[in-house]
């Protein structure tokens, strides 16, 4: 009796700071999304935070799209011996694969690594030298200047590093079908216009758009709120990966129940 006693007071707990943490999270949006008091200061650090964020990927996400191409097109290959099934589907399974799947969720979970932890540990490491409190201290809205530009460039440009690892995915595949000859160019073209359906392009911008949301503003959470010295910024950057991760895949999921089901 006295173990359940135990494990009911720690499970009340959890729930208990799980849901203050949720309350903390939705107030620290409401200042976030307040309107920016100069509108020239927050393009300016739009811009900024693009070049930071957005462009600084571009290199990573396209190596790894234009390999996971060619990955895709040999494994498919591989597993269509079947001399009944036409090999043009090779194109179409991996278009398939890479716009449903792996150029919003899995971009998105790289993305979790590089951009979360630039976040977080940005802002962590201005609250704890005490940068956070001296803009308060003057009267400025320290969430809304400093998180704002992050969230929204993330959440509006990412699609664009969507479309990009979908065309360099693409294009890896038909470089390896043109170094390999596992089937032909012509069929693997064949096979990228099958039955293309432009939903899932939409689908698949609409869930990167809001997988870089949460990415944005958990980091920022994590980061706007660090305690405890340079660990706890490292903390707080590892913290808001491991929560991003999890929330990508648990949306991964809800989203595509509602808009592909």
């Amino acid at each position: 009796m006295e173990i359940c006693g135990k494990f009911a007071g720690n499970s009340s707990c959890m729930i208990r700071n799980f849901l203050e943490k949720l309350g903390k999270y939705i107030l620290f949006l409401r200042l976030v999304f307040k309107k920016p008091e100069k509108w020239r200061l927050f393009w300016k650090q739009f811009m900024t935070e693009a070049d930071k964020l957005i462009l600084s990927s571009i290199i990573i996400v396209g190596v790894i799209s234009l390999f996971i191409g060619g990955v895709l097109v040999i494994q498919t290959a591989s597993n269509l011996e079947n001399p009944l099934i036409d090999r043009m589907y090779v194109g179409y399974m991996v278009r398939e694969s890479l716009i449903l799947e792996f150029c919003s969720t899995m971009v998105a979970l790289i993305l979790a690594g590089k951009i979360g932890s630039n976040i977080a540990s940005e802002l962590g490491s201005m609250r704890i030298s005490e940068q956070i409190d001296a803009m308060d201290m003057m009267g400025v809205n320290s969430a809304g200047f400093l998180v704002l530009p992050k969230v929204l460039c993330a959440t509006l440009l990412s699609p664009l590093l969507m479309l990009l690892s979908f065309a360099l995915g693409i294009l890896g595949g038909y470089v390896v079908v043109e170094m390999t000859g596992l089937i032909s160019s012509a069929q693997y073209v064949t096979g990228i216009k099958y039955c293309y359906n432009g939903f899932y392009v939409f689908y698949s911008s609409f869930k990167m758009s809001l997988f870089c949301f949460l990415i944005s503003s958990v980091s920022a959470f994590m980061g706007y709120y660090a305690e405890g010295g340079s660990l706890g910024v490292g903390r707080s950057a590892t913290r808001s990966i491991v929560i991003t991760s999890i929330l990508i895949l648990l949306f991964d999921l809800v989203v595509t129940q509602l808009m592909l089901y």
